[in-house]
């Protein structure tokens, strides 16, 4: 492990603390190509955690480690980056920024106790941020924004400020203005506005600190009477602002208090101009990190129960506390194996502790309920791929362990003394399938163990054996998801393809029928006599199945008619045209004929399959598909254009109303066919420039119509 961090040119990973207020843990967040990956590489770079910063271009950055980011030249999993800036050891959290990976952000929250937005000055922000920020408020997380890529020919430092304070309100204030270098376009320093200094980073970084230029005064008097007034209205100290207004010079290390305290409050959102390629505001932007952000002991834990439920006393973030963390993140490295981030909230980790690992409450993705106790030979202090070990993992910080047989993506640990519980965050629901094969019986072994694998560490994907279909199906977050999750099962050695998602549909009667159903064979020895005649009625939708014994006479031996029914019921189970279970129906058995000594209950459960089976031939059958009732969350602009889709998908709108979370949304409910949903997730993201999205949930089935029916009546009978 040694050799591969100085093959990456890791020269001083960040070391172990044993204070939990000197833990940053801060999860970087904006949308895919606004610069979080390469900022992260930057700050590695500027402490000299490593000797130089890589470039997404040629897959060469600590944080993009996995093979799919370097494919695709963007973040596709959580990672994290540990740094030092003076005694403060800072876990940045690098995220994806594009929807499909939407897991990796919500993992990277919770580890984290502040976000940094990242927002490009280039190309602005989407709406998917937009909705991050409103989360991010709606739980009090302390937030700061990064305005980066300065040094684009499109940046623009006061358009990007503007819309910010436009989407996440009046509070988000810069602390520093970009200085232009003499080409007018260059970013080579900042103004500071509370201190009335210039960084100048044209001789390289660090900066040189000096005063500031004559044409520079009226741009800082403007922007810090607004910064000062921002800050000084979260001061805890009631009396601040009147004196302010009354003219006092109110002394700086007066405004810095009340500043770090209200981004640590989650109150006031402090905005720093950065440029990665140029290190300019990599300094002051790290003075925010770790003098601005909450440590976490600023941080609630969590609530926790025991291994039945019940409500512990409340935990704080004390090293001396009962044991608490998490696992956020699991992957397979194919040196190592798994590979698992773990949070830690109280308590302190350390190596062949005696422990426990619980995974509760996710058993409808995949992951059934589980306890274990384990022992860890080695915990690890991860730099991207890198890990380097450490002796133990105070409460509040960041380890990586390994080689666990039971951790996944969302686990508890605790102390095997105390067993204890946290509730795995919410996650939203993988709403597009994709059906996959295994080319060869071997194949078919290698795609088990390796979707194992895959499922552990992700609660966003989700595995489906369909036993009316017969497809294996991957509910995948998006088409960019699904692309990683193949490429991932590829590499481990699995050849695959792909094929059209069936949707499970219902078959049943639509008129009257009757059926004839004889098995008789003149050889074979006993049991092979019987005849039975049957009468088959629709029935209302969610009736389910009757069965009615009419035989008058004894035609068919009392012993004989459970044979009939179950007949009837297996071939129910079977399909009758299309493969598909048949549903709703009332079968009356009214006559049949039986022998005396080659009659049996076999023979009688073939007669009563073939009677269904000729009543299906002989009269008019249908297809049922589900209705799905959706609830479509989309920005206000963007409803109409997904209501003007839904006729076009057969779906039958119910109405909308504003969303009660506000923020200029709109829910828009509808019923919509299954059948049209299959990509409506790639398609509503699409539509909607990645602002919408929706849940789904069974309502009943209706019939399908007949064109869409034949084609699927026709596929089937093609495939025997």
């Amino acid at each position: 492990m040694a050799q591969k961090l100085q093959e990456k040119g890791v020269t001083g990973h960040a070391s172990v603390v044993d204070d939990p207020g000197r833990v940053r843990n801060v999860v970087l967040v904006g949308h895919s190509g606004s610069g979080k990956t390469t900022l992260v590489e930057a700050l590695l770079a500027a402490t000299g955690t490593i000797s130089r910063a890589g470039a997404v271009t040629e897959g060469t950055t600590v944080t993009d480690h996995d093979p799919a980011a370097v494919k695709q030249q963007r973040s596709v999993t959580l990672s994290s980056a540990p740094i030092m800036h003076g005694d403060i050891k800072v876990n940045l959290l690098d995220t994806p920024g594009y929807a499909d990976f939407v897991g990796e952000l919500r993992a990277g929250l919770r580890a984290a106790d502040a976000a940094l937005f990242v927002v490009s000055a280039a190309d602005g922000m989407d709406a998917a941020t937009a909705a991050l920020w409103e989360e991010c408020a709606a739980v009090g997380m302390p937030r700061a924004v990064a305005v980066t890529r300065l040094d684009h020919h499109r940046a623009d430092f006061d358009e990007t400020l503007a819309h910010c304070q436009e989407v996440f309100g009046d509070n988000v204030l810069p602390l520093y203005l970009p200085m232009l270098g003499d080409d007018g376009t260059s970013v080579e320093g900042l103004i500071g506005l509370i201190t009335q200094r210039v960084f100048d980073y044209s001789d390289g970084f660090p900066p040189q600190v000096r005063e500031p230029d004559a044409e520079h005064l009226p741009a800082i008097e403007e922007s810090r009477n607004s910064l000062l007034e921002g800050i000084i209205a979260e001061s805890e100290d009631e009396t601040l602002m009147e004196r302010y207004l009354g003219g006092e010079d109110i002394e700086t290390s007066v405004i810095i208090d009340d500043l770090e305290k209200a981004v640590a409050r989650g109150t006031f959102y402090p905005v720093v101009p950065v440029c990665a390629e140029t290190r300019v505001g990599l300094d002051v932007l790290l003075d925010v990190l770790t003098s601005g952000f909450p440590s976490p002991l600023e941080h609630v834990v969590p609530p926790v129960t025991d291994l039945d439920g019940n409500p512990h006393a409340p935990l704080r973030c004390d090293p001396e506390g009962p044991l608490i963390a998490e696992v956020v993140k699991t992957t397979i490295d194919p040196y190592v194996g798994r590979v698992s981030l773990v949070r830690v909230f109280s308590g302190t980790l350390r190596p062949e502790q005696p422990i426990h690992i619980s995974g509760h409450g996710m058993a409808e993705r995949g992951h059934p309920d589980h306890d274990a106790d384990e022992r860890f030979a080695h915990l690890f202090s991860p730099l991207g791929v890198n890990l380097r070990e450490v002796p133990f993992a105070v409460a509040g910080d960041l380890v990586a362990i390994t080689k666990s047989g039971t951790a996944e993506t969302g686990d508890t640990i605790s102390g095997k003394d105390e067993p204890l519980l946290m509730a795995p965050w919410e996650m939203p629901e993988p709403l597009l399938p994709i059906a996959i094969v295994a080319k060869t019986r071997s194949d078919e072994d290698a795609l088990a163990k390796n979707l194992g694998r895959l499922v552990a560490g992700d609660p966003t994907l989700r595995l489906e054996r369909n036993s009316e279909t017969h497809q294996l199906v991957l509910w995948c977050m998006g088409e960019a998801h699904a692309d990683v999750v193949l490429d991932r099962l590829r590499a481990g050695g699995v050849e695959l393809d792909t094929e059209p998602v069936k949707v499970s549909l219902r078959e049943t009667f639509a008129a009257p029928s009757q059926g004839h159903g004889r098995h008789v064979k003149q050889s074979g020895g006993h049991g092979q006599y019987a005849v039975c005649d049957i009468k088959v009625e629709p029935l209302p939708r969610g009736s389910g199945f009757e069965f009615v014994d009419k035989v008058v006479g004894g035609a068919v031996p009392h012993n004989y008619i459970p044979s009939v029914e179950k007949g009837v019921r297996t071939q129910m189970e079977r399909g009758i045209v299309a493969g598909y279970p048949v549903v709703d129906v009332r079968v009356t058995l009214f006559d049949g004929k039986a022998h005396s000594v080659d009659s049996s209950d076999a023979a009688f459960q073939t007669a009563g399959a073939l009677a269904l089976r000729e009543a299906a031939q002989s009269g008019r059958t249908t297809l049922l598909e589900p209705i799905d009732e959706v609830t479509i969350r989309v920005p206000d602009e963007f409803v109409g254009a997904v209501m003007s889709d839904l006729p076009g998908r057969r779906g039958r709108v119910l109405g909308n109303e504003p969303d009660p979370a506000g923020h200029e949304r709109t829910l828009v409910r509808a019923e919509v066919p299954a059948t049209e949903l299959v990509r409506y997730s790639v398609e509503l993201r699409a539509m909607t420039s990645g602002s919408g999205t929706f849940t789904r949930s069974f309502v009943r089935h209706d019939p399908m119509p007949a064109n869409l029916a034949e084609t699927v009546k026709r596929e089937h009978a093609a495939a025997r």
